[in-house]
């Protein structure tokens, strides 16, 4: 009992300090800036002028904000976009290309916290992009391409507040500093267990029995085992887990920060059970198309993995 009321402390520890020192101060910044643009206007302009360059990979306006929103707010900031497509009559063909970009690329609640340990956020936003694009047009004109593509009167604007004086700026930042800390903290549950867990199967031994059952294959295919850990973690309990067991690793010495930009573009992405748990409880047609958007993004993040290991 002891042992594992010192693996719940120690695990607690590192939660609370990660998400409230690392992840909480950079949430606030980003979405501060996020939102400000948004309330003047700037990514109304922004969209306006990306969305007809990227129609051709089944991408709408909307399809723009999401993927502002997944690679510079967090895995969950789409969720909302998701939602109006549904809402506001984009097509099923529509809603799988953005669904499978959303989840190709980069989320920034675990992207952004990680260049403070080391990890390269230029490659990182240039793969995510090339990623999701190519998560989306596979999408769009493959898997999906069977899907209803008709549209009715779809308004690609999304409603927010306005900034135009001094207490309009100070109300924008007041939100976003709010939703940051929401995020932040609702964070500290999934993390705590997550590194509990990673803690309690170190001591029992059961990682350094995997690494060795696995050390052989992985060996033949060039990977580093040190992958295991935060692999498995990332796909049970998603990125923001496998941040906090990233983490540990770094400060313990089992990785370095090079080995971690060599594994960004399989470990930072929401394709997991947490982030695909939340991402199609944006609709009932979100979750119809889920099926064809999962292809397209094994396909985004398969170029992103590429990518990864050909630039670091």
């Amino acid at each position: 009992m002891d042992i594992l009321i010192d693996l719940i402390l120690r695990a607690g520890r590192s939660a609370v300090e990660l998400a409230l020192f690392v992840l909480l101060p950079i949430m606030v910044v980003m979405l501060s800036f996020m939102r400000l643009l948004e309330a003047r206007g700037a990514l109304d302009w922004l969209v306006a002028k990306l969305a007809p360059l990227l129609r051709p990979f089944g991408l709408t306006g909307l399809g723009v904000f999401a993927a502002l929103q997944i690679n510079f707010v967090s895995f969950a900031a789409p969720l909302a976009t998701l939602t109006m497509m549904e809402t506001r009559g984009a097509s099923d063909r529509h809603l799988a290309a953005t669904l499978a970009m959303v989840m190709a690329m980069a989320q920034a609640n675990t992207s952004l916290p990680m260049v403070a340990m080391g990890l390269k956020l230029g490659p990182l936003l240039a793969l995510s992009l090339l990623g999701g694009l190519l998560a989306a047009a596979a999408t769009y004109h493959g898997f999906g391409r069977h899907l209803d593509n008709d549209e009715h009167n779809l308004n690609e604007t999304l409603p927010h507040q306005a900034a135009e004086s001094a207490k309009g700026v100070l109300d924008v930042i007041n939100r976003a500093g709010a939703e940051a800390f929401k995020i932040a903290v609702g964070a500290i549950p999934m993390l705590l267990l997550a590194l509990l867990a990673v803690a309690a199967l170190r001591t029992a031994g059961a990682i350094d029995l995997l690494v060795r059952v696995l050390a052989p294959t992985l060996a033949t295919l060039s990977l580093d085992p040190a992958y295991i850990l935060p692999t498995l973690t990332k796909y049970i309990a998603g990125g923001t887990a496998m941040m906090g067991v990233m983490d540990d690793m770094l400060r313990a010495g089992a990785t370095t920060a090079e080995a971690m930009n060599r594994a960004a573009g399989f470990l930072i992405h929401p394709f997991d059970v947490a982030g695909i748990a939340v991402l199609i409880s944006a609709g009932h047609r979100v979750a119809a198309v889920f099926r064809p958007a999962a292809l397209g993004a094994i396909v985004g993040i398969a170029l992103r993995s590429l990518g990864h290991l050909l630039l670091t």
